[in-house]
């Protein structure tokens, strides 16, 4: 079992790196370039690095997921079974750390992959000589949102699987789990609403900016932490 989870632990970080700092560069360095960037230069980097990009992208992702879901589901049986599992700090804290890393990762495959292929394909039909595709510029914005909504997750999701080896202290014996857990799902789904649903760039948007991006998960770590601290400890 020790050997089974250090290997799966080791794939788990080597994607992961690779995932979350694919997800970097393209909101730290990619998104702001483009948008300074000539429309010819914008065309080709669509057409020749971005489905590069993303591919080490949704499949780094993709290997994150199912190395941290069987991790998950052996050191629960490791743990004694869900009872004692889910009133420790480990099974609270990753358990928070892998419901957003989840929906990070069916954000990558359901949202952001998809409307990439509509802004590639309507590139490729531009540098033939054709028309822009209709669909083009709203499933841009879509994927924008949705991978600004990503990094927002991403600070959370790395302090509280860092939190589930590092901090034993973070959950106490407090019987306050339920409400803790419903507040959680509630922000999370709201936030998760707005990349789905919401609109950006029509006013100044905090999401709009990789600082405002930033700012919105620190914040909202610090939301979860005071949450965990003030109903689990």
């Amino acid at each position: 079992m020790e050997v089974t989870l250090f290997f799966l632990r080791w794939i788990h970080f080597m994607a992961g790196v690779t995932w979350v700092g694919i997800l970097y560069y393209f909101n730290f360095v990619q998104t702001p370039f483009f948008a300074e960037t000539e429309a010819g230069v914008r065309t080709g980097a669509i057409q020749k690095l971005v489905p590069r990009a993303l591919w080490w992208f949704r499949w780094s992702a993709m290997f994150t997921f199912l190395a941290g879901i069987t991790i998950y589901g052996l050191e629960m049986s490791r743990r004694g079974g869900s009872g004692q599992f889910y009133s420790s700090t480990y099974g609270v804290a990753i358990s928070l750390g892998g419901l957003i890393g989840t929906m990070m990762f069916l954000n990558v495959w359901l949202v952001i992959w998809p409307k990439q292929q509509i802004v590639i394909a309507s590139a490729n039909q531009v540098a033939g000589g054709g028309q822009a595709l209709p669909a083009a510029a709203g499933a841009g914005r879509r994927a924008a949102l949705t991978s600004r909504t990503n990094v927002v997750f991403s600070i959370p999701m790395l302090f509280f699987m860092g939190a589930a080896g590092h901090y034993t202290s973070l959950v106490g014996q407090s019987s306050n789990r339920g409400l803790f857990w419903l507040l959680v799902i509630i922000i999370l789904a709201a936030l998760e609403y707005n990349a789905l649903v919401g609109t950006q760039g029509a006013t100044k948007k905090p999401l709009d900016s990789v600082s405002g991006a930033l700012w919105g998960g620190f914040i909202l770590t610090a939301i979860f932490y005071v949450l965990a601290l003030g109903l689990l400890s």
